[in-house]
């Protein structure tokens, strides 16, 4: 059994208490329930007590010898951080696509040229199992070095059944062997394949038909995702595609309004999806719709920084209503990064977010557009013990330094595995052990 870990004498822990239940939205988005002088007990991979040292001290006392002390002093302590948003499992790079943009092509552009989606496609496809596995493996580390305990991961550099399944495959083992928590989501409906161009509604058959129901059947995702846009998908065909994933037990994500607004926000709200992503060209109508139907607008200024296009308006969403989270939308080709902790730094140089909202959006909301709001994203009683400890001493801070890793400690269930700034413990897997 593992030893009890006090975490101790916090300059501010951030603790997001009462907010399990649901996303917060509007002025909620900044009441991060800060207890100065904190401290946290975790025992079994589980947050036992969350107060002010003095009085944790004064509880515990009796059993600090057995206990693992992490010293906090000066320095921020918050929930792990939840990624909402990743195409973690994909093979290659696309950087020869990073020079072309700067010269001027658009993000269609290149990919009706052969390149994006489907280049990646093509050396996804090609990969073995193994390479898929350690190439993901080693960005999981790199995540965890940045403070993220959780991620989401979507298949989708296949879009036939072979390789999408090998890629939810591999996030299912990722999830088993990486000390992260690995959350699938099935994505066939991330483009129309070139065989199926002049057709696509024979691919959106073949995704309803065939691709949902096997997903599902042999539980390899909880989630079914499309990129509904112009060219891509369209609103009706994105609609048919979600609505099969319910059918099928799989909940509605959505890349909605990325590009030019294409009525992505209502349908995420129309569908009841979970979350919609992006939006950075999302109408007020449908920022309202999703509002009132508690959608997450999961938003990713990192892919709107990278193609150097105008990043969403989180301001307004929060200001109407919208449940806001944060990701990296980490991926090759418009976002390939894996600092959680920059793209905060973005929600507030870029979409005008507090230094307050953005912890919010990058822990539960986030949490919570993964359907995890019950089990990580606050520092409460009964939670999973998902813990970031930054060297900062304040939470304006962290945001004020900006593009800086101040990842000190990571402590994910209940066991620390980043200790100043450095991974514990690295898992090791030969190809035998893991396929």
């Amino acid at each position: 059994m593992a030893k009890p870990i006090f975490i101790r004498n916090a300059s501010q822990l951030v603790t997001l208490q009462g907010s399990s239940q649901a996303p917060l939205v509007k002025e909620a988005m900044s009441e991060l329930g800060v207890i100065e002088n904190g401290s946290v007990w975790i025992e079994n991979g589980v947050i036992c007590a969350v107060d002010k040292d003095e009085v944790l001290f004064e509880k515990y006392q009796d059993r600090l010898s057995e206990a693992e002390i992490v010293d906090a002093s000066g320095k921020l302590v918050t929930p792990g951080l939840v990624d909402p948003h990743t195409h973690l499992v994909f093979a290659g790079s696309r950087e020869n696509e990073f020079n072309m943009r700067l010269q001027g092509a658009t993000y269609m552009e290149i990919m009706n040229s052969g390149g994006g989606i489907h280049a990646t496609t093509r050396r996804t496809k090609s990969a073995s199992h193994e390479e898929l596995f350690e190439e993901s493996f080693e960005r999981l580390n790199q995540f965890l070095r940045h403070g993220v305990t959780t991620v989401e991961a979507k298949s989708g550099y296949g879009m036939e059944w072979e390789t999408e399944l090998k890629q939810l495959e591999v996030a299912k083992l990722l999830n088993e062997k990486h000390v992260i928590d690995v959350v699938s989501t099935f994505m066939g409906a991330h483009a129309v394949p070139k065989e199926y161009k002049e057709n696509p509604d024979q691919f959106v058959e073949l995704l309803i038909n065939e691709m949902i129901p096997k997903v599902a059947a042999l539980g390899l995702a909880e989630f079914n995702d499309v990129f509904c846009e112009h060219g891509v998908f369209t609103p009706e065909q994105s609609k048919r595609i979600l609505e099969a994933g319910k059918r099928h037990g799989l909940m509605a994500k959505i890349h909605a309004d990325e590009i030019e607004p294409y009525e992505g926000a209502e349908l995420a709200a129309e569908v009841g999806a979970i979350s919609a992503d992006h939006l950075l060209r999302a109408s007020e109508n449908g920022m309202k719709a999703m509002a009132e139907k508690g959608v997450v607008g999961v938003l990713l200024p990192g892919t709107a920084y990278f193609l150097m296009a105008d990043s969403a308006n989180g301001r307004k969403m929060i200001d109407l209503g919208v449940p806001v989270a944060l990701s990296t939308d980490c991926n090759p080709g418009s976002s390939p990064t894996v600092s959680l902790p920059f793209i905060m730094n973005l929600g507030c140089l870029k979409m005008g977010m507090t230094p307050a909202e953005v912890i919010t959006a990058a822990t539960i909301n986030a949490a919570h557009a993964i359907n995890r709001g019950l089990e990580i994203g606050s520092l409460e009683v009964g939670k999973k013990a998902d813990i970031t400890i930054f060297s900062v001493d304040n939470y304006m801070k962290l945001q004020y330094s900006y593009g800086v890793n101040h990842t000190h400690t990571v402590v994910k269930s209940g066991k620390v595995v980043v200790r100043g700034g450095q991974l514990v413990e690295e898992l090791s897997l030969s190809k035998n052990e893991s396929f």
